[in-house]
């Protein structure tokens, strides 16, 4: 059984500091002991248009800023911050990656070569950046395909074929919310996915919007190679993600568990286990077997 590496989405949830950031990279590793952390990087205005960038936030309890795109600003870091974020990483021997909302964040992204680069559900059928960071990007194109369609999932891997890169993606089964009700988490996605387009890609994962962690440990037995959940120091923080996220002790235990359970997936390699062999001989009672 492959164990499947797990993504602290760290996103926005450090609120525009980059010493929280720093902190939270550095649990992530040492603490929870995750493979990734992974943040966002938005071009506000061109993702927004300027109705939207001018707008209130539609939850004003959450706004860092006095309309959207002035909270957008305040949460984004630029990318010499985005350089020493992944530096960061490096000195924690954990992953960098950073999900892209928009071509010129993709382009910006893709220079600084990351194992991986995410495309969020919302911006999964942004098809010209799809195809830059299949054309000039050489590392894996994790895309998640919440609020997506089969026939539009379907449209993904096709130009991902025809760019010659599906074998570098990865498809998460994911459903948008903050956070997700249990009935709505519809985790056999993950093999609908993976029956359709398991052949055509290069593996399935899981991003999570629900809460607690009993949910990620089914996803390892369905076979998602990848689990992607929210983090945050403090899940009363002011923000949408918050609410939706592990905190440091969830996060650890969540891996922890994702890795115990692989563990136990395999069959007994001989008639018994060294295990039950020992206690056999101390437990066993064989009587004489009688047929009639």
């Amino acid at each position: 059984m492959k164990t499947p590496k797990i993504i602290a989405e760290i996103g926005c949830n450090h609120k525009g500091d980059m010493e929280i950031a720093h902190e939270m990279i550095g649990i992530a590793a040492t603490f929870a002991k995750c493979d990734f952390v992974k943040f966002q990087k938005r071009s506000n205005k061109e993702l927004l248009t300027p109705e939207e960038y001018g707008a209130r936030h539609p939850n004003p309890q959450n706004s860092f800023g006095e309309s959207y795109g002035a909270h957008r600003e305040f949460l984004e870091f630029d990318m010499d911050q985005h350089r020493q974020l992944q530096q960061w990483c490096q000195e924690a021997e954990i992953g960098y990656s950073t999900s892209v909302w928009d071509l010129t964040s993709a382009k910006e992204i893709a220079s600084l070569n990351p194992e991986f680069i995410k495309i969020p559900s919302a911006c999964n059928l942004n098809f010209p950046m799809l195809r830059y960071l299949a054309d000039h990007y050489g590392g894996d194109i994790h895309i998640s395909v919440g609020m997506t369609t089969p026939a539009e999932q379907e449209q993904i891997v096709q130009l991902m074929e025809k760019c010659g890169a599906a074998d570098r993606v990865v498809l998460y089964a994911c459903t948008s919310g903050y956070p997700v009700p249990f009935d709505q988490v519809c985790l056999l996605e993950i093999q609908i996915l993976s029956d359709k387009f398991g052949s055509r890609v290069k593996e399935i994962g899981f991003s999570g919007h629900h809460l607690g962690i009993a949910v990620d440990i089914a996803t390892v037995v369905l076979g998602a190679s990848w689990i992607e959940r929210h983090f945050t120091l403090d899940r009363t923080w002011k923000g949408t993600d918050h609410a939706a996220s592990l905190e440091p002790d969830g996060l650890r235990r969540l891996v922890r568990d994702v890795r115990n359970v692989c563990k136990t997936l395999r069959v007994k390699e001989n008639e018994m286990t060294e295990i039950e062999l020992s206690q056999r001989d101390k437990l066993k009672r064989v009587q004489g077997v009688h047929f009639n």
